[in-house]
């Protein structure tokens, strides 16, 4: 893994802009970035690589996302519950 990546990933503050959510409502990006650290933590252990890149999904979904919220995530994934896909 590049030196670059885990400075930023080491350094990282709060979540910075993203294009794909303009808006001040975070809801939207705050699931997607939930969604993404999941996806991203199962392909690279399917692979066989060190997952640490994904880190960075948490980092931002944390900032973003109410805790209860992310509890209520993680209760719905262990009982098969969860709406999304991962």
């Amino acid at each position: 893994m590049s030196e670059a990546i885990k400075r930023n990933i080491e350094n990282y503050k709060t979540a910075p802009f993203d294009s794909r959510f303009p808006n001040q409502n975070q809801t939207r990006g705050c699931w997607q970035n939930y969604l993404d650290f999941h996806r991203c933590e199962k392909a690279m252990n399917a692979k066989g690589s060190d997952p640490y890149v994904c880190q960075w999904y948490k980092k931002v979904y944390s900032s973003l996302c109410p805790s209860f919220w992310v509890d209520s995530w993680d209760e719905g994934r262990e009982n098969g519950s969860f709406p999304g896909k991962i």
